[in-house]
C-alpha cells in the first residue's frame, strides 16, 4: 500500500503503540493447558516465574488465572521463584490456552485532544483451527469490564472481526507489517471469510491508526497460526526491521524468508523512506514427534527495560542476542530458555500483551 502523505498518528484517532513505548503493564495468562506442552506443563510453570521475575522490576505484571485455586498455584510458583505478592495482579478470567498475545485485549491509544487508553473490539476464534477458542474470546470483553476500559464500538468496524496480535506488527507511526498467508488464504485457516485487501487496509487505518500496510507472504515451517508475522519479522525502533534469514537452501524456510526479503527491500514506510533491514539468525530446526517447531529468535517481547528474546540451546543464540543488543542500547536483552515453551507452538511474544501508560 502507498504511503498517505498525512501519515502521522497524531491526529486524534486511535493507534496501536509500538511495542517499546511506555507500557503500563504486562498481561499474561497463567498456563493450565495440558496438551499445549506434553508432558512439560510443570517445567512451563518455571518459564513463567522466569518472565514475571525479569518484568516487575519495572512495570505492573497483570495474569489471568481460571479460579480461586488456579490463582493459589500461580502464587505459588511465583512465590517459590521470588516474586513477592505484591508485584503482580491475578484477574480471574477463564481462559482456554495461555497464548494471550493472540485473544488477549489490544489495547490502542489515542494521544489527542487529551491521551486515552482503549480496547479495539476484535473477535477471536481458535485461528480458524482450534474449536476451544469461545472463553479466550471473551477475555478482552471482560479486561474492560475490570478496568473499566473503553472499547471501541464493534460497530466502527462494521462486522465483528476476527484479529491476532501476533499476526500484526507496527512501527507506533502509521506502518504495519501483515501476511497475506495469514489474512489473505482463501482457503486455510481462514479467519475473515470474503475479506479483500482493501478491507484489511481500511480496518488497520480506522481501528489501528496504520495508514501505509506492508503485506508479506508467507510465515515459518511449524507455525499452527497459518503465517504470524511475530515469528519472523518485527520493528526494532520506527525505522527498522530485523528479519529473519534461513543460510540452508534446503530447509523449509529459505524460500519464504528470502521472498519477504525481496519484498521489504519494495516498500516504504509511512513517510515514503525505505525501512532498515536487518538480518537475523534462525535457530536450527526443533522437532516433537517428527513435527517441525516455530523455533525463532525473531518471538521475542520489548517491556519497559528488558527485551526478553527466546533462546534455544543453538550455536545461533549468542548471536540473537548480540544483534538486539546493538539495536536496542537502552535496555538489557535477556535470553529465555524456550525448548520447552516452543512444544506448545510460539514462545515468549506469543505469551505477552502490554497494555499502553496513558502518559510518555
Amino acid at each position: 500500500m502507498k504511503a498517505e502523505k498525512n501519515s502521522s498518528p497524531a491526529n486524534g484517532r486511535f493507534r496501536l503503540p509500538a511495542e517499546w513505548e511506555p507500557h503500563e503493564a504486562t498481561w499474561l495468562a497463567w498456563p493450565h493447558h495440558q496438551t499445549d506442552w506434553p508432558g512439560k506443563l510443570s517445567a512451563i510453570h518455571w518459564v513463567y516465574v522466569e518472565l514475571v521475575r525479569k518484568l516487575v522490576p519495572h512495570e505492573c505484571v497483570r495474569i489471568l488465572v481460571n479460579d480461586r485455586e488456579h490463582e493459589r498455584r500461580g502464587r505459588r510458583y511465583l512465590s517459590r521463584g521470588g516474586v513477592q505478592a505484591d508485584q503482580v495482579e491475578f484477574f480471574r478470567i477463564p481462559t482456554n490456552r495461555g497464548w494471550i498475545r493472540d485473544f488477549g485485549p489490544m489495547f490502542v491509544k489515542r494521544d489527542l485532544p487529551q491521551p486515552t487508553v482503549a480496547i479495539a473490539p476484535f473477535r477471536f476464534k481458535g485461528w480458524a483451527r482450534y474449536a476451544d477458542w469461545r472463553k479466550d474470546d471473551a477475555v478482552h470483553g471482560r479486561v474492560a469490564s475490570q478496568l473499566g476500559i473503553p472499547m471501541i464500538p464493534s460497530s466502527e468496524t462494521g462486522s465483528e472481526v476476527v484479529l491476532e496480535g501476533g499476526g500484526l506488527e507496527v512501527n507506533g507511526c502509521g506502518t504495519l507489517l501483515a501476511t497475506e498467508e495469514c489474512w489473505l488464504d482463501p482457503v486455510t485457516q481462514v479467519r475473515n471469510p470474503g475479506w479483500t485487501t482493501q478491507e484489511y487496509e481500511t480496518l488497520f487505518r480506522q481501528i489501528l491508526g496504520a495508514t501505509n500496510v506492508l503485506w508479506l507472504g508467507k510465515g515459518i515451517a511449524g507455525d499452527d497460526t497459518h503465517g504470524h508475522v511475530d515469528d519472523f519479522c518485527r520493528f526494532v525502533n520506527p525505522r527498522t526491521v530485523v528479519l529473519c534469514q534461513e543460510k540452508n537452501v534446503q530447509d523449509a524456510n529459505y524460500r519464504p524468508l528470502a521472498e519477504n526479503r525481496e519484498r521489504l527491500e519494495g516498500m516504504v514506510l509511512e513517510d515514503g523512506t525505505k525501512p532498515q533491514l536487518i538480518p537475523f539468525p534462525m535457530p536450527a530446526p526443533l522437532y516433537l514427534d517428527g513435527r517441525r517447531l516455530p523455533a525463532s529468535y525473531a518471538n521475542f517481547y520489548i517491556s519497559n527495560r528488558a527485551v526478553l528474546v527466546p533462546t534455544f540451546n543453538d550455536p545461533h543464540d549468542r548471536l540473537a542476542l548480540g544483534l538486539l543488543a546493538e539495536v536496542f542500547p537502552d535496555r538489557p536483552v535477556i535470553g529465555i530458555h524456550a525448548v520447552d515453551l516452543v512444544w506448545g507452538l510460539g514462545t515468549i511474544h506469543c505469551l505477552t500483551q502490554q497494555q499502553p501508560a496513558l502518559s510518555s
